[in-house]
């Protein structure tokens, strides 16, 4: 199956590229898999983000995700429902 890459995807990228500027970038729009249940709209609400960056080094998995999602803030809870992520530092 093809996952559907939308406008919301492509913010996603766009946003956390420009912030963090990553070796590794991988949004992957997982609404598919959630189709029916509470929050799934139009293809593009359930996300899990990868991301590897030199500006997560050394810091806690919580101030990871703290700075990713501050980047994308003004898009939850809609038209993101959920978002899970994986964060790394190089």
């Amino acid at each position: 199956m093809m996952t559907y890459i939308g406008p919301v995807t492509t913010e996603i990228n766009k946003r956390l590229e420009k912030a963090f500027r990553p070796s590794k970038l991988i949004v992957d729009n997982q609404s598919e898999q959630h189709a029916g249940h509470a929050g799934y709209t139009d293809g593009e609400s359930h996300f899990h983000v990868t991301i590897v960056a030199d500006v997560f080094k050394d810091m806690s998995r919580v101030q990871k995700q703290r700075m990713v999602m501050a980047e994308l803030k003004d898009l939850m809870p809609l038209p993101i429902h959920a978002l899970a992520m994986s964060v790394e530092g190089e």
